[in-house]
């Protein structure tokens, strides 16, 4: 008896625009979406429910398949699995069904400038973003300078500030070292640009 698995197909896109380009509700659903999670543009958005997309597919293609099929059990196993890994998903939710159910909230929560904002490393969504983008915020030992990057659950707790960002106790930044260097040797002397 042979597995087969069938593959995603690369077909290099990454995100697939609305058919209809411009309806009201959707617009502002997805104003508010991007406005809400700090996106930089609607593709961003798009790519997400992509991704979302993809996943559903595989989930509803393993449901159509016996109960018994061992490819549905292997393969259903391996897709909650990720989807665990990634806290997509709770631990009590163990079904097919419930991958049907996410939404593309679910996985912009799980994206490192939404993680950032919310542990209070960062004072709102966009200066999170900023922080990242600047090579201010590791992830364990790794820097990590993506916004759209998607913490696995046992990495959630090893965010913090780089070593070397003057926000993490590094190197003090230009202006407090220039204001210090006035402070500690006087302010007659001229300042140098």
């Amino acid at each position: 008896m042979t597995i087969t698995f069938t593959l995603l197909y690369a077909d290099g896109k990454t995100f697939k625009k609305p058919r209809r380009p411009f309806e009201k509700e959707r617009l502002d659903a997805e104003l508010k979406v991007v406005g809400e999670f700090g996106l930089r543009n609607k593709r961003e958005l798009w790519r997400v429910q992509m991704v979302l997309s993809k996943m559903r597919a595989r989930a509803r293609e393993l449901l159509t398949l016996d109960d018994k099929d061992p490819r549905r059990l292997f393969e259903g196993e391996a897709l909650l699995r990720r989807m665990f890994k990634y806290g997509f998903l709770t631990e009590d939710q163990t079904k097919l069904d419930y991958v049907l159910a996410l939404t593309p909230q679910d996985v912009l929560e799980r994206r490192l400038q939404t993680l950032v904002f919310k542990l209070g490393l960062a004072k709102s969504i966009h200066h999170a973003r900023v922080l990242i983008r600047q090579r201010h915020i590791r992830v364990g030992k790794q820097i990590v300078n993506i916004p759209s990057f998607l913490v696995r659950l046992d990495s959630q707790k090893h965010i913090d500030f780089a070593l070397n960002s003057p926000f993490g106790g590094g190197r003090p930044g230009r202006v407090k070292r220039r204001n210090m260097q006035k402070g500690s040797g006087g302010g007659d002397e001229e300042e140098e640009d």
